[in-house]
């Protein structure tokens, strides 16, 4: 049986490039009885960005209700706050004393606002030990990752190698599990979706939410409503398909090839597909958000899962130092 580990942020409502691109596919692997499934929410990676107490608490029990809210089964899978596990913590220090300064200076969390010090605080710059200390902790066999992952796994690789020279076998060396199938998520505006951008779209918001968001925010040409259109080039036809699926998706494109059917008529198709399809997921969500300590008891019971698999792990590490 093969340990998965998957982290996802806490910094703000998972969007709906998060839930098909990440949190859809980590379920089915956490539902797969041939693996063995960690789940966590980031947290502590989070704190290098949100700096509200407030607003943290809530985007970390926003991030659970998502992951219940679209049918993880806790049965089967260990799901924890980062934060409720301080070894890792312990852990990412031991890591940042075996792994090079030069090194980390090159990882892209650190270099994409290395031309802006004043905003580079500490935890960001050794952001890529603690996401090796997330993952070398329950030794685990495979990460599933993004492109924009891939570097700081190769660091996670590489450290746990070094450290396993130098103090003797300790850690699992994991590997890479990339999703060929994933598709891109755009965003509102082409580019991919992400809270940075600004250009997503969180299904759990009201209908009404919604509807003023695409109808404002994703732009369309102005070809006449009898004319053919061109679905390849339009971000509301790409989003429609990525929730709606390919048949469904080929049936919208052929009718704004033939014309008669306006950009008007497909945002409003998009709507529905967001609305209806996910309106048991939204109901389940909200209901989560609901009931916090309902989300506490859930994050609670695996963090003591998560703890007794890190603990024994740690104590592992400080044998080989000499602690």
């Amino acid at each position: 049986m093969a340990r998965i580990l998957t982290g996802i942020q806490s910094t703000g409502t998972p969007h709906l490039g998060n839930l098909l691109g990440a949190i859809r596919p980590a379920i089915e692997l956490a539902h797969d009885d041939a693996n063995d499934s960690f789940l966590f929410i980031a947290d502590l990676h989070s704190l290098t960005q949100v700096k509200n107490g407030a607003e943290l608490r809530h985007n970390t029990y926003a991030v659970a209700a998502a992951w219940l809210a679209f049918g993880l089964d806790t049965s089967r899978t260990v799901f924890y706050r980062q934060s409720d596990v301080p070894e890792v913590t312990e852990l990412a220090w031991y890591l940042n004393c075996f792994f090079p300064y030069q090194r980390l200076t090159l990882a892209h969390s650190f270099k994409d606002k290395s031309a802006r010090l004043e905003d580079v605080n500490g935890g960001l710059f050794s952001y890529p030990m603690l996401m090796a200390a997330d993952i070398l902790l329950y030794d685990a066999d495979y990460v599933p990752v993004g492109k924009d992952q891939l570097q700081h796994l190769e660091m996670t690789r590489d450290v746990a190698a070094r450290f396993n020279h130098r103090m003797g076998d300790t850690f699992v060396v994991p590997q890479e599990m990339t999703r060929t199938e994933t598709m891109l998520i755009p965003g509102l505006d082409g580019a991919k979706m992400s809270k940075s951008k600004g250009n997503t779209l969180n299904v759990f918001d009201e209908p009404s939410a919604l509807k003023k968001r695409i109808n404002r925010e994703i732009t369309t040409d102005t070809t006449p409503l009898e004319d053919p259109k061109d679905p390849d080039s339009a971000v509301v036809w790409k989003l429609y398909q990525a929730i709606a699926g390919e048949a469904k998706g080929q049936a919208m494109a052929e009718k704004l090839r033939a014309g008669g059917y306006g950009w008007g008529h497909a945002k409003k198709d998009l709507l529905e597909t967001i609305v209806d399809g996910y309106a048991t997921e939204r109901d389940e969500f909200n209901r989560r958000m609901a009931d916090l300590g309902g989300l506490d008891a859930e994050l609670s019971k695996g963090a003591a899962q998560a703890r007794e698999v890190a603990s024994s792990v740690l104590d592992r590490v400080r044998t080989k130092i000499g602690y």
